[in-house]
């Protein structure tokens, strides 16, 4: 499968402007018509005219630079601000994933992930890889797509690892857009803030386990250290439940996908019992950045909503990988 472009995006830039040079690669026809049908489809009209009314409010108070970020692209686009970030919103609600962290016999620690969305087609030529820069450095690296300035998917280099995955708790619009009034971050956006400013994973899982949330998550950390990986299940308002890695005592990997790891996996979507037998069938001596992305190929870990697998390691950070899928 083919790898997504890579784009740098200069955080010693204007947010307005940071984004600019990695649009001109893009159609922006086909991004609109992308947005708008996504901005149709996945928006109810109630939380349209809610956002178009509470802008004039909200604008000055929206989380920077994730606000003048939007409004940049918004503006080269022709799209009203209240209307990117909804589109911004749409992508924290309905992305299922499976993530996996785990660590080999050496003590190293590999992360990967599956990010499963219902608009592939649009999203799969969407998709970038992104580094972004301080002081002309890379300082840190994340899996988007093209109009979103959110990471479900990041890494800190020689820190941590993230990946989220969605978890769904109903209600979703009205206790969403409650919650970012109330100034409560996006899932991906404490991602992205979390790999700029955490020092290290105790720090990353701290801020991830803590940071209030317009949503439920699942946040998958892996660090650089042996026992260095942790599922945090949260709720919007603190963590429900941390699982981290037990090497000592077998528990060599963790595998979430969108389901309270404690209950069984429903039985229409279980990827969870095929991604664990995968694993237990690589064995732990054999385990690789390689061997985690076969693992993350196997049916249904990886199924026609797959729009896209990353596998990382923070203590090697050149191998970060991602690969689009179901590409036509």
């Amino acid at each position: 499968p083919p790898a997504p472009p890579l784009f740098n995006v200069s955080l010693d830039a204007a947010p307005e402007l940071r984004w600019l040079p990695v649009l001109q690669h893009f159609d922006l026809d086909f991004l609109r018509s992308a947005m708008a049908h996504i901005l149709g489809d996945k928006v109810p009209k109630w939380v349209h005219a809610v956002m178009r009314v509470a802008m004039g409010e909200l604008e000055g108070s929206l989380p920077q630079p994730y606000a003048d970020e939007i409004r940049g692209m918004c503006d080269a686009l022709g799209f009203r601000l209240a209307d990117c970030i909804l589109i911004n919103l749409a992508y924290e609600s309905t992305a299922f994933c499976t993530s996996i962290v785990a660590q080999d016999s050496k003590g190293h620690i590999y992360h990967g992930r599956n990010l499963d969305y219902p608009f592939g087609d649009f999203l799969r030529k969407m998709t970038v890889d992104v580094q972004f820069l301080k002081n002309g450095q890379v300082a840190f690296t994340g899996t988007t797509f093209i109009g979103y300035v959110g990471l479900w998917t990041g890494q800190s280099p020689y820190k941590f690892t993230i990946s989220g995955d969605e978890r769904d708790k109903g209600w979703w619009w009205e206790n969403a857009i409650a919650a970012f009034f109330q100034r409560h971050s996006p899932i991906s956006w404490l991602i992205r803030t979390t790999l700029s400013e955490s020092e290290n994973f105790e720090a990353a899982v701290d801020k991830l386990a803590k940071t209030p949330l317009i949503a439920d998550v699942y946040y998958i950390v892996g660090g650089m250290s042996p026992r260095e990986g942790v599922v945090i299940t949260r709720n919007r308002r603190g963590p429900a439940d941390i699982w981290p890695l037990d090497p000592l005592n077998g528990a060599w990997f963790r595998v979430e996908t969108n389901y309270d790891h404690w209950k069984p996996a429903p039985a229409r979507d279980d990827r969870r019992t095929p991604a664990i037998k995968a694993l237990n069938a690589t064995g732990q001596a054999n385990l690789s950045l390689e061997a985690l992305f076969q693992v993350l190929s196997v049916f249904p870990v990886y199924n026609n909503f797959t729009v896209y697998t990353t596998v990382m390691s923070a203590a090697n950070p050149d191998k970060y990988m991602t690969r689009v899928r179901n590409l036509g």
